[in-house]
C-alpha cells in the first residue's frame, strides 16, 4: 500500500481527538454480541425481526436498542431517545458493532446529541449502515477517527425480504464483517486511471446537507464514493455543483459512482461535473439503495482501476490501525 494519509480533517473550531490516526475496527468473530438501533426512520417490525434472526444466523449474538421501535411521525422515536439507543450501544462494553436497523431520515438531528467523548472512550467498533446514515459515517470519522462500513440494513429489503436475502448482498456481507470482501465492480468507466486512496463519501443528498456543518465531506486525497435514490438529474447536479462550489470535492483522488436507483439517466451530468477533475472516475457499482447492495468500508485505503472497473476495498488504514 501507499505511504499513510491523514484521516478526515476537521474545521478548527471542532474538537479532532482522530487528528493523528484512522482505526479500523478489528474484524467480527462467530459469537460476538452486536447491536441493532434506529437512529433514522422506524423499521417495520416484521422486516426488523427478520434481519434481526439473519445476524444470528450467522453466528453472531443480537441485542435491540431499548426504543428501536418507536415511531415520531416520520422518525424512529424522539431525537433524545433515538441518540441514546445509538450511543448506549456504541458505548456498551460488549458491543462489537452496531447496525442500524434502516435509514429514511433522522441522523443528522442526533449528531450534536451525542456524548462524543464518552464514544472515544467506548473505543473502535464497526458501525454499520447507509443512505442517512452517512451522516454518522461522517460524523464518525470527524469526532471518531474510525471507520466504519457503508452496507446493506437488517430492515431493508436486500437482507429482509420475506422470501430471504438477496445472496450476493448477504456473502458480501459476511465477507466483510468476518473478513475480506471481494472488490466492488462496476459496469462503465467514465475517466480511466487507477488510483489508491482512503475511501470516503457516501448517499449524495446526505454529503450535499452537510456543507456548511462541521461533518462535511473534504474530498483531498481520496476517493469518494457517491450513490442516491430518486433524485432526477438535474437535483444530481444541483447537488454536485453543490459540492463543488463548496470546495469539497476539491483534491478528490477518484470517483466511484454507485447504484442511481430510479433517477432516471444520471450518467451524462455525472460525467460533465466529474469528468473534468481529471481522476479515475469508475460507475454501476452495485453499491448504494440497488440489488445486489455490497460493503464498502469508508476511510480505509481502496483502489480504483478502471481497467477492470473495480474498488477494491481493504481492512487497513491510512495510518497504523488497532
Amino acid at each position: 500500500m501507499s505511504e499513510p494519509v491523514a484521516p478526515d480533517p476537521v474545521p478548527d473550531s471542532v474538537p479532532d481527538p482522530a487528528r493523528d490516526h484512522v482505526t479500523v475496527p478489528r474484524r467480527l468473530r462467530p459469537g460476538d454480541l452486536v447491536a441493532v438501533v434506529a437512529p433514522c426512520g422506524p423499521p417495520d417490525p416484521e422486516r426488523l425481526a427478520r434481519g434481526v434472526r439473519l445476524l444470528r444466523e450467522l453466528g453472531l449474538e443480537v441485542v435491540t436498542g431499548a426504543h428501536v421501535l418507536d415511531r415520531e411521525g416520520y422518525l424512529a422515536g424522539t431525537d433524545a431517545v433515538r441518540a441514546a439507543d445509538l450511543q448506549a450501544a456504541w458505548c456498551e462494553p460488549d458491543v462489537a458493532a452496531v447496525f442500524c436497523a434502516r435509514g429514511g431520515y433522522g441522523a443528522t438531528r442526533v449528531l450534536d446529541l451525542l456524548d462524543w467523548e464518552a464514544m472515544r472512550a467506548a473505543g473502535p467498533k464497526a458501525l454499520v449502515g447507509s443512505s442517512d446514515v452517512t451522516a454518522l459515517h461522517r460524523a464518525f470519522a470527524v469526532m471518531l477517527g474510525v471507520a466504519s462500513w457503508f452496507g446493506p440494513m437488517p430492515a431493508c429489503a436486500t437482507l429482509s425480504d420475506p422470501e430471504g436475502p438477496e445472496p450476493r448482498t448477504l456473502e458480501h456481507l459476511a465477507a466483510a464483517l468476518f473478513g475480506t470482501p471481494a472488490p466492488v465492480e462496476g459496469d462503465r468507466v467514465i475517466v480511466p486511471g487507477r488510483v489508491e486512496a482512503p475511501v470516503t463519501g457516501g448517499n449524495l443528498s446526505l454529503l450535499a446537507a452537510l456543507c456548511g456543518t462541521p461533518y462535511e465531506l473534504r474530498a483531498r486525497g481520496r476517493i469518494v464514493l457517491l450513490e442516491d435514490v430518486t433524485e432526477a438529474p438535474y437535483r444530481i447536479d444541483r447537488m454536485l455543483t453543490q459540492l463543488l462550489m463548496s470546495g469539497a470535492l476539491d483534491g478528490a483522488a477518484g470517483f466511484a459512482l454507485g447504484s442511481w436507483e430510479r433517477c432516471g439517466d444520471p450518467y451524462p451530468v455525472l460525467r460533465e461535473r466529474l469528468a473534468p477533475l481529471g481522476v479515475p472516475v469508475i460507475a454501476g457499482l452495485p453499491v448504494g439503495h440497488g440489488t445486489p447492495q455490497l460493503s464498502v468500508l469508508l476511510g480505509a485505503l481502496g483502489a480504483i482501476d478502471a481497467e477492470s472497473c473495480s474498488l477494491t476495498g481493504s481492512n487497513t488504514a491510512p495510518v497504523e490501525a488497532v
